[in-house]
């Protein structure tokens, strides 16, 4: 599964909404330049994340957007789904019996990879904002790159 910029752009956004707002409002186009992300993109992905009640704007001088609640309080998974990310590793349609083959068969692989996208779900949801911003989330897995286990050593 592949996060489409979409989502990691809202999430890296929300990032920097959080580190930098300390209770006033934060101008989208000091996220644009931080982040590297196209201004109208960001008031279009704005746009949706106020429309799913995860943050709030601020009109006027010194105005620009705030979250909506606290960052411990808001999860990653509810950002992707804001933005109307889909969360999903399947060809098939979320939610029908009929599979991606031309006979609406499902694959052979259809139950492995909807299962990943429901642990990706599952993660994603356990953690908070808060901790991708204070960093909690470094190098939990205790996977290196490479593959090399730290448990297995």
């Amino acid at each position: 599964m592949k996060l489409s910029t979409k989502g990691r752009y809202a999430v890296m956004a929300m990032v920097d909404l959080s580190s930098h707002s300390q209770g006033s409002p934060v101008a989208l186009a000091d996220i644009a330049e931080r982040q590297e992300i196209s201004l109208s993109y960001l008031e279009q992905l704005f746009g949706k994340l106020r429309k799913g009640g995860l943050v709030k704007s601020v009109r006027g001088p010194g105005g620009g957007y705030l979250l909506s609640r606290p960052a411990g309080q808001m999860r990653i998974s509810d950002i992707i789904l804001a933005v109307d990310e889909p969360i999903q590793t399947t060809r098939c349609s979320p939610g029908t019996p009929a599979g991606c083959h031309n006979n609406k068969g499902r694959c052979l692989t259809h139950d492995l990879w909807e299962e990943l996208g429901n642990q990706i779900y599952l993660y994603l949801s356990s953690v908070s904002l808060a901790d991708v911003c204070e960093r909690r989330i470094l190098g939990s897995s205790g996977i290196f790159p490479g593959g090399n286990d730290v448990a297995a050593q």
